[in-house]
């Protein structure tokens, strides 16, 4: 009987070891749009198809399809993928420090990492030359992208506010500021000019300056305005 047991005991042992394990199906996901922001950025909305999305992803037409149902969510999904992850970086950096100077240089190279990526500035001029032919992916990004980074700021703003490190009149107008100052410039020569997106050590002089401008502003120390 013992030798029964200790037999069935291998076999099952096997069986489950020789199993495939099962991926969630919200890691499968994010497989998907990490698949379908490389499709997206390198040949256009409208020469991307579920099916190229699927084989790059590893997975069948048949399970994507029960995950996502059609390509606009596909894209819709793909966008707010990848602000869910930029979010969490803000939130994180939040309390991270006590120095405002510090705590805003992290902040706004969370968001010049998000906004001059080469794949995001890639789906943004996509974005621009589909949207005639596709006119839910401007409403789409722009909801999705532009709107809840600004938003994202903002409420990053609000918090150092309440911590008393800073005193804003109008917090949404403020983060509108910041970005704009951080990212526009660039990202507008990128796309419309040819220029290469500026290098890491760019990026953080760039920022730093937003960072001194926005603190202490640009006004020289006794000289009172009239």
């Amino acid at each position: 009987m013992a030798e029964i047991d200790t037999t069935q005991a291998k076999t099952q042992d096997k069986r489950c070891r020789g199993r495939p394990q099962v991926r969630p199906d919200d890691e499968t996901r994010g497989v998907i749009y990490e698949a379908a922001r490389h499709e997206f950025a390198a040949s256009g909305y409208a020469a991307t198809s579920m099916e190229t999305v699927a084989r790059r992803a590893g997975v069948s037409t048949k399970t994507l399809y029960r995950l996502i149902p059609n390509k606009a969510s596909l894209f819709e999904g793909m966008v707010s993928d990848r602000l869910d992850r930029f979010l969490s970086v803000v939130n994180l950096h939040a309390a991270d420090h006590t120095d405002i100077e510090q705590a805003l240089f992290a902040a706004l190279m969370a968001c010049a990492d998000l906004a001059l990526d080469e794949e995001v500035i890639a789906v943004q001029r996509m974005v621009l030359q589909e949207a005639g032919k596709f006119c839910g992916i401007a409403g789409t990004f722009y909801k999705n992208a532009i709107e809840r980074t600004a938003m994202a700021l903002a409420d990053w703003l609000r918090v150092q506010q309440a911590r008393g490190l800073i005193a804003l009149d109008d917090v949404d107008e403020a983060a509108g500021m910041l970005l704009g100052m951080v990212t526009s410039a660039p990202r507008r020569a990128a796309m419309f000019g040819g220029v290469p997106l500026p290098s890491r050590p760019q990026i953080e002089a760039r920022v730093g300056n937003c960072v001194a401008l926005f603190l202490r502003g640009c006004q020289v120390q006794g000289v009172r305005s009239r």
